[in-house]
């Protein structure tokens, strides 16, 4: 219980984005931003359902506080701009639409703000510097250098706490319980942790499970907790980490490089000389190629499907919402109805986007499982190779 008040406790002060005064200037801001807004906008505004769609779905430099979408709790921006000085600000200076400027090293200026829809970096950190143009110097946008915690990377850091959190409250069980089977939540994650691996890990492969089981158990972990942090519509979550390609690019780079450079000699001769007829590889090498072009298309297929899935279940329920409001303009009768059905459609997506979080991760998993498998065979076909020994049982009291 004292690890986890601690883990907690220690949740909260590192990843606290910025203390409530910061959330009170970010309110200020709002408010003169709203003030000079109001006398250049129209009365009849219409919803841009593609704008809304791609601003919730996508990452910021603050996190949106629930039920006041124009308020955010600011996030730490980290840049270096192009004469190599580093600047680190909150990111309640540079939102709805103001600009931010500090003095380098030499005492110049520099002014960074938020990209423009007229801009090449919509919504993107972008920096002012001079440039020569038809014989005039005139300020230029550029991209700086960006190490700015954004609402994904400060998500991450989350999942990643919350595994760490997982993993060692079972550990802690058995290190002061022995072999004793763990209740509740601790059970929960226990019994996960023996379907992953005896069901998924250990029968595809074998003697080398504990090898690779500690990469393989976590990266489920991450991307079930990743998942459903993403349902979530309050801090901790809301923010659409496996939505973003990048990220499950990077994991799905992480399982290529675990089958390349753990493979055997026998997956290395199957790429470049399968055993095919010799027709097939001599002397146009018709089966190296699709092999090779096979080691390839494994790790694309896996960030697309995480990543085509997990934003596919947001789009549909965005969407949903927004039929609300679309809908609306034609009357109260036809508003009031969509109301309705959306909000029936919305939960009953929910609630398959969780069932969806755990096949995602569970698919994810099974996957790097059977390559990581296809790339150890050395060629050996015993009838003691594929045999596993049978899942260690627990004392239940």
């Amino acid at each position: 219980m004292k690890r986890t008040i601690l883990l907690l406790a220690l949740l909260l002060a590192v990843l606290l984005p910025a203390p409530l005064s910061l959330i009170a200037d970010e309110a200020g801001v709002r408010a003169e931003a709203q003030a000079e807004e109001a006398e250049s906008r129209s009365e009849e505004k219409k919803i841009d359902p593609k704008e809304i769609i791609f601003e919730h779905l996508g990452d910021g430099y603050g996190w949106e506080v629930p039920f006041c979408h124009d308020v955010r709790i600011p996030l730490p921006v980290i840049v270096r701009d192009y004469q190599g000085d580093w600047h680190c600000f909150s990111s309640s200076r540079i939102g709805h639409g103001h600009s931010y400027t500090v003095t380098d090293s030499d005492g110049a200026e520099m002014t960074f703000r938020l990209g423009g829809h007229d801009s090449k970096w919509h919504n993107k950190l972008v920096g002012m510097r001079p440039e020569v143009v038809d014989g005039q110097t005139q300020m230029v946008e550029y991209r700086p250098l960006d190490f700015s915690i954004t609402k994904n990377v400060c998500a991450i850091f989350i999942a990643c706490l919350l595994v760490m959190w997982m993993v060692l409250d079972v550990a802690a069980w058995y290190r002061k319980k022995g072999y004793t089977a763990p209740r509740r939540a601790t059970g929960a994650i226990e019994a996960l942790i023996e379907f992953i691996y005896y069901g998924v890990i250990k029968p595809t492969l074998g003697a080398k499970s504990r090898k690779f089981g500690p990469y393989l158990l976590t990266v489920f972990f991450f991307i079930l907790v990743a998942n459903l942090l993403g349902l979530m519509v309050i801090f901790p979550g809301g923010a659409n980490i496996t939505g973003n390609i990048a990220v499950t690019l990077v994991l799905s780079l992480i399982t290529f490089l675990i089958v390349n450079i753990f493979g055997t000699k026998h997956y290395w001769k199957e790429v470049f000389w399968p055993d095919v007829p010799l027709w097939l590889k001599f002397p146009i090498p018709i089966m190296p190629v699709i092999e090779l072009f096979g080691v390839f298309t494994k790790p694309a297929a896996l960030t697309v499907r995480l990543f085509a899935n997990m934003m596919g279940g947001h789009i549909i329920v965005i969407v949903l919402t927004l039929l609300i409001f679309i809908l609306g303009a034609l009357g109260a009768a036809a508003a009031g109805g969509t109301l309705v059905v959306s909000l029936i459609f919305s939960v009953f997506m929910l609630l398959i986007d969780v069932l969806v979080s755990f096949i995602q991760a569970y698919v994810f998993t099974m996957l790097s499982t059977v390559f990581i498998g296809l790339a150890q065979e050395d060629g050996h076909h015993g009838k003691d190779a594929h045999e596993v020994p049978a899942a260690p049982t627990t004392t239940r009291s």
